[in-house]
Parts: C-alpha cells; structure tokens; sequence
C-alpha cells in the first residue's frame, strides 16, 4: 500500500494459488501492479484483457486508479485473482452494481485447483505402466 495515498475502499480475491489485494482511490483509471505498470507486468493482451472485463462491464474503466498486490501462482492465476478482487471491490463501492457483475460471472470464486499427486501412482490420475510379465 502506498503511503500518503488515502483508499476508499479493498479487496481480496483469489484463484488457484494466487492471492490479489486490490485497493481502489478517486483517479484517472491506472493500474498498478506489484509497485509496476499494469502493461510491464503482464505483457500478455489476454491477460490485461481479463483484468479489465469488470471495469469496461460496468464503464468505470477512467474513473478510478486501482493499486494491486498479487503473489502467488503463475500469471493466468494472478490475472483471474485480480479480476475477482476488482468484481469485489466496485461492488463494495456500488452495491448497484451487483446483478450485472454476477450475471458476467465475476463475483463468482472458482475454486478448481491443482490435484494432488496419489501414491503409487506417476500423477494425480495417471498410473504407472502396467506390465504383465
């Protein structure tokens, strides 16, 4: 959290293993990741794309200047943390908002993770070659 900087309001929001804190102030809709530029740190258009569907669904995409601190998992996982967080955070501010965020799916945690390795197997699934003889 920058110092100085007074927030209106935060969230969390979560996927796979990767947790985002989203604060939200008063500003002119740029997005700060990890400290970085929103474009620096995820290079990938789809990823950027993701975290901007809340804020173009709902036309706040100018309005407000988001600080995000994201750790955890890969950047597909971060990306949809981030997006929950955002859902989260612009309902916080305008319950109004709500029906249209949850129609688009985006308060929605989705909660599927990685598989656990089982013993005496080569994966979560997969088994070990079968020999006859």
């Amino acid at each position: 959290m920058a110092k100085g900087k007074t927030y209106e309001s935060h969230a969390v929001g979560k996927r796979k293993t990767s947790i985002a804190r989203v604060y939200v102030a008063n500003g002119n809709g740029k997005i700060t990741v990890n400290k970085r530029g929103f474009e620096e740190y995820f290079p990938n258009g789809i990823h950027r794309l993701v975290i901007e569907q809340p804020l173009k669904l709902v036309n706040l995409a100018g309005k407000y200047d988001l600080t995000i601190n994201v750790i955890g998992g890969g950047n597909t996982g971060q990306a949809g943390a981030i997006r929950l967080g955002i859902a989260r955070v612009l309902e916080k501010l305008d319950p109004s908002l709500r029906p249209t965020l949850k129609k688009a799916g985006f308060l929605t945690r989705d909660a599927r993770k990685v598989e656990r390795k089982k013993y005496g197997q080569a994966g979560a699934r997969r088994s070990f070659q079968f020999s006859k003889r």
